[in-house]
Order: structure tokens, then C-alpha cells, then sequence
């Protein structure tokens, strides 16, 4: 609103403002306002004398008044709200009818030959249909799968009979496993989905797809890509950019390879004029497939985009972007277009077989931990956790998740200044130890400068302190720091087997096959087992694994935010499964309304 940026409002400005805030007013009104409020008579009022006004105002009128954004209406995007459920909450949301579209065709697209879709596709993508399609959990689970292949075993998705119980089953085991892939699903629950709220649908199916699209952009997966090393780099610092920084390198690299001066910065203001997206798919193409560079004889850009994105499905990979999107720079569905032309046709120059590569490929347990930490909703996205926490502001969103308050931001350096940006960011990372030596970690030969210095060991002892007190915090009211919370959890574990079972610890060898877990499951919610699909004599690392899979899948279906892999179980990760049973324990307590301050009492 202060268009001249002098931190006051004009007459002009002052009409617009009270305009945003439900008072419309005419002119001579805002002429006497002006004269009264302005004091010093320089023509302007500031933040305090507008506050006064408002109210003063405010009571002259209907009491229901209140704030409303001014939102210039556009196009391409659907206002959801009027008598819906949205507006009894108070909230409208704008979406986009550009990635409804986008969203819909690439789920037609990626499941067609599913048998269990067939009769959900194709999806209507003109009439809101997505979000009626995903209402039964099915859609979501195998778009999970697409992402990040087995992540749900198929076993555990309810696919006939879908009635409101087992549809709401399939959207928690959904949101539960969008979650241990990474996925932040922070205020969306089976009921929104079920809903059919389209913001949260939306939001929920473009970080599924992102990350199926960009997992694979990596040194690991594609070590053509030290062809883009810039002078004076080494690999180690192509390891620390994320995909989107790898991506507009790659689109940079083409453009220099085809002879052109073009080079962008961004998905959104430089693809505008489709002229990158043009050299780079005559680059990238099969010569065979005839793709040209007639489009940059197209003069409209509306009609050059369409030229381009012809181009583009003569190799398969019209996707995601329609020619507004291009026009319109939608940064999203452009970033998920150039993804998707990498992942099929990424044409880098190969690499000398004599070369030795000191590539560091991504652990489980690394992966679990960098999973876990984007769940939260931390900001920015991690890719690299010895990158990405160097400067600690991530670690101290998860204190402040496991122990809301302990932060004092007052203390962070959230920005960092050239001169002393080392020193800054080594300062936050001892902070960061001191935080955690109060929730009394282990943290011995520990110091600020190894987490900032990315040393491997170290950061990941730190992070899974965290995880670890995270998940003894979801224990409802049991403190993150609770020194007895292992052997509690044991001891819960084997009063509810109720002698079918006993465990001597989380590291206990007849883990291994599954079958333990599986009938803690089943005590904890009776009939979610289906004990045909389960192998009670498992001896083979398969048979154990694939019970592991249904135990799993089971567990985040019946409300467990579980975020061990299968792996973890038969392999006896002793740390990991103990995070498994918390889960579990959590999810039992919450079942029952119980007061778990009682139990730790009474232990």
C-alpha cells in the first residue's frame, strides 16, 4: 500500500489501506481525516495515528467488519470458500486451475496401466474431479509408490469395500507414509483429504511428486553430472547443491553446448520467452525424433510456447506446463518440467571409466534422518545434512519442535554478513550444542565447529538425539528429555503382548522376523492384521523383509507416524526400532485417552 516507500500513507494511500481493512470511505471524508490526523501537516500519517483511526472507525460500523486481503482476481485461479467448510473456518484459498490440470495428467499418465486405478481413471482434470479421485486414499498411495517405490506395501491398501472407515484407513496410511518419505504434512489430516480441500490435496501431491522428480538428480545417480563443475570446484561442493541448483546448471551447460549466449537464473522470469527451453530440447533430443528450432521464428510469445511445447512432445515430455505457465513463468510446474526432461533424457557427456569418483551416496539412515527432518516443515528443504545444517537455523527449528520455547531467537544469527559469516554461523552451531547439552544429549567431543565444518559423524549423532527426543516427546506430556523413556517403552511393549510375545530389548534377535511387531499391532488395534498375508515361519532375509514391509505398512495405517524402514527391523537397528514402538506406544495411548504422566508415575 505505501507505494513510495517513505514508511507513511498519503490521502491516496490512506483510502486504499482503510479500503483493504473493510472501510470505504469518500473523498472529502479522507480530506477531513487528513487534516485531523496530521499534525505536523507534512501531508502524511503514520502506522499509530492509521491504528487509532481504524478503531475510531471500526466502532462507527457493523461489528462483523473485518480485515480482507486485496487480491487482484486472476484467471487461471478458482477461489474455493463462499458456503463451503472453508469459509466457516474463517479462510478462502486460491487454486490454481494451471496445477489441478498439471497434477492430473501426470497421475493419468503414471498409473494408466495400474490395475487398482483403472476405474479412477482418467481424471477430469477441467472439473475439480482430482479431488473427488483421491477422496479413497487409493490414488495417493500408489502416486507415494511411483515417488519412492516401496514405500507402502501393497498388501496394506484397503482397495474394495471402500466404505468411510476404510477410506479414512487409506488417507492415514497416505499421510503417514507422504511423511516418511519426507513430505510435511503439518495440519492435514484424513479428514481434510476426505474433504476433498483442495489446497491441502493440492499441497500434499505436488511435494509427492517433487520429490519422485528430483530424487534421482544427484552425483550418485548420474556421474556425468562433474560436467558441471565450474572453475576451482571440486565435487564436494557439487554434492552441496540441491537438485534445483543442479537442474539450472544442466539447462546452462546445454545452452553453452549449443553455441547460444542464453543463460538462466531461475524457472520463473528467464523461461518466459521460451528461447532457453527451445535450444535446450534440440540439444537434448534424440536426432531421430526431428526436433528443430522453429519456434524462435514465432514472434507471440502464447504462441511460441506452444510451438516449444510441440517440441517437446515429439520426445514424450510435454508435461506439467501448458504455454500460460511458460508465459507466466510459473516457477512449480516449469521446475517439474525441466525434472522430468533430465530424468529422460538427461544427454551429459560420459565419464573416463579410469576416473575414480569420491562420491559420497546417500545411507539409509542419512536418508531416514533427512526425511524426518523435512516432515517437520523445516525451511529450507534439507538435500545434503552436511550441508544444509551447517549454519544451524534448521537444527533450531527442531529443538523448538521437540521442546517448543527453548530456542531464544534473540541469540540466532538469521542472517549472515560477508565479513564475519564463518565466525556467525560458528556461534549459532555452539549455541545449538549448548540446547542440546540442556536436554541433556550426549554430545562429548561435540563442538559448534564440527556441525558447522559438515563433520559426518558428529552431525549425524546430533540429529538422531534430536529425532530420538522428537519422538519420546509425541509420547503425550512425557518431557523430550526423559532419561528412562527406553526402558518404559520395553516395558510397555511386553505388558501389552500380554505373554504372546517378550522382548529383552530393541536389539532382541526374534525382532528380526516381524512377527512380534505384527502381534503388538494387532493387541493395539484387533483385526488390522490379516494373518494369511503374514509368514510366521520366516527364515530367508525376503520372508523377513517382506513381513517387516506389512508390519510397517500396518502400523502407519492404523495412526503411527513411523519413520524406520523395513530394513531397519530385520536388520536389528536397535536405535530405529526403538523409535518404532514409541511410534506405536504414542498411537496406543491416544487411542485410549489415556494420561501417560500416570504411567510414568506408576513405573
Amino acid at each position: 500500500i505505501d507505494v513510495d516507500g517513505n514508511g507513511c500513507l498519503s490521502r491516496d494511500e490512506l483510502g486504499t489501506a482503510l479500503k483493504t481493512c473493510g472501510i470505504n470511505l469518500p473523498g472529502y471524508e479522507l480530506r477531513q481525516i487528513m487534516a485531523t490526523l496530521d499534525t505536523n501537516k507534512n501531508g502524511t500519517i503514520d502506522m499509530n495515528e492509521f491504528r487509532q483511526l481504524y478503531t475510531s472507525e471500526k466502532c462507527k460500523r457493523d461489528v462483523g467488519v473485518t480485515f480482507t486481503k486485496a487480491v487482484q482476481a486472476r484467471k487461471d485461479v478458482n477461489t474455493i470458500g463462499g458456503t463451503s467448510q472453508a469459509s466457516v473456518e474463517g479462510t478462502t484459498h486460491n487454486v490454481r486451475k494451471a496445477e489441478t490440470i498439471a497434477f492430473a495428467k501426470w497421475i493419468d499418465s503414471n498409473l494408466k496401466d495400474d490395475v487398482d486405478c483403472k476405474s479412477l481413471l482418467p481424471v477430469d482434470s477441467e472439473n475439480n474431479e482430482l479431488f473427488e479421485k483421491c477422496k479413497n486414499g487409493i490414488i495417493l498411495c500408489k502416486l507415494i509408490n511411483k515417488s519412492v517405490p516401496s514405500t507402502i506395501d501393497e498388501r496394506t491398501i484397503n482397495k474394495t469395500n471402500l466404505s468411510v472407515y476404510r477410506r479414512h484407513e487409506n488417507l492415514t496410511l497416505a499421510i503417514n507414509s507422504a511423511q516418511a518419505i519426507g513430505c510435511s504434512t503439518v495440519n492435514i489430516g484424513p479428514d481434510d483429504l476426505d474433504a476433498g480441500k483442495p489446497h491441502l490435496v493440492l499441497g500434499l501431491l505436488w511435494q509427492i511428486i517433487r520429490i519422485g522428480l528430483l530424487s534421482d538428480i544427484n552425483l550418485a545417480h548420474h556421474p556425468g553430472l562433474i560436467h558441471l563443475l565450474e572453475e576451482g570446484e571440486t565435487l564436494e561442493d557439487l554434492q552441496k547443491l540441491s537438485p534445483e541448483q543442479i537442474l539450472l546448471r544442466w539447462v546452462n551447460y546445454h545452452l553453452r553446448n549449443a553455441g547460444c549466449d542464453l543463460r538462466i537464473k531461475n524457472f520463473s522470469e528467464d523461461i518466459k520467452d521460451s528461447e532457453a527451453y527451445t535450444y535446450l530440447l534440440h540439444q537434448i533430443a534424440p536426432r531421430d525424433r526431428g526436433v528443430d528450432l522453429s519456434p524462435l521464428g514465432v514472434s507471440d510469445r502464447h504462441q511460441r510456447a506452444e510451438a516449444m511445447l510441440q517440441q517437446a512432445s515429439k520426445i514424450d515430455c510435454r508435461s506439467f506446463v501448458g504455454p500460460a505457465d511458460v508465459v507466466e513463468g510459473n516457477a512449480k510446474l516449469n521446475l517439474a518440467f525441466v525434472a522430468n526432461l533430465f530424468n529422460n533424457f538427461p544427454a551429459m557427456e560420459g565419464v573416463d571409466e579410469n576416473l575414480e569418483l569420491d562420491i559420497h551416496e546417500e545411507t539409509r539412515e542419512e536418508k531416514t534422518y533427512r526425511n524426518w527432518m523435512n516432515s517437520m516443515g523445516v525451511s529450507p528443504f534439507v538435500h545434503y545434512i552436511y550441508n544444509d545444517l551447517t549454519d544451524g537455523l534448521i537444527i533450531f527449528q527442531l529443538f523448538d519442535i521437540c521442546k517448543p520455547g527453548i530456542v531464544d531467537w534473540n541469540k540466532v544469527h538469521k542472517k549472515f554478513s560477508k565479513l564475519k559469516a564463518n565466525f556467525e554461523k560458528i556461534e549459532n552451531c555452539n549455541y545449538a550444542c549448548q540446547l542440546g547439552q540442556k536436554l541433556e544429549f550426549s554430545l562429548v567431543g561435540v563442538a559448534g565447529k564440527d556441525i558447522k565444518d559438515g563433520n559426518q559423524t558428529l552431525t549425524l549423532a546430533l540429529v538422531w538425539q534430536l529425532m530420538r527426543a522428537y519422538t519420546i516427546s509425541v509420547l503425550s506430556k512425557l518431557s523430550a528429555d526423559n532419561k528412562n523413556a527406553e526402558r518404559l517403552i520395553l516395558e510397555w511393549a511386553n505388558t501389552r503382548l500380554d505373554k504372546s510375545a517378550k522382548l529383552s530389548s530393541f536389539g532382541d534377535p526374534n525382532l528380526a522376523d516381524a512377527v512380534i511387531l505384527i502381534k503388538l499391532i494387532e493387541k493395539i488395534k484387533p483385526s488390522s492384521v490379516d494373518y494369511s498375508l503374514v509368514n510366521q515361519n520366516a527364515q530367508t532375509y525376503e520372508d523377513k523383509l517382506a513381513n517387516a514391509r506389512y508390519a510397517i505398512g500396518i502400523a502407519r495405517k492404523i495412526g503411527a507416524r513411523v519413520y524406520a524402514l523395513p530394513e531397519d527391523l530385520v536388520e536389528l537397528k536397535q536405535k530405529m526400532i526403538m523409535t518404532i514402538f514409541a511410534c506405536l506406544m504414542a498411537r496406543d495411548y491416544s487411542q485410549n485417552a489415556q494420561d501417560l504422566t500416570e504411567v510414568y508415575q506408576a513405573s
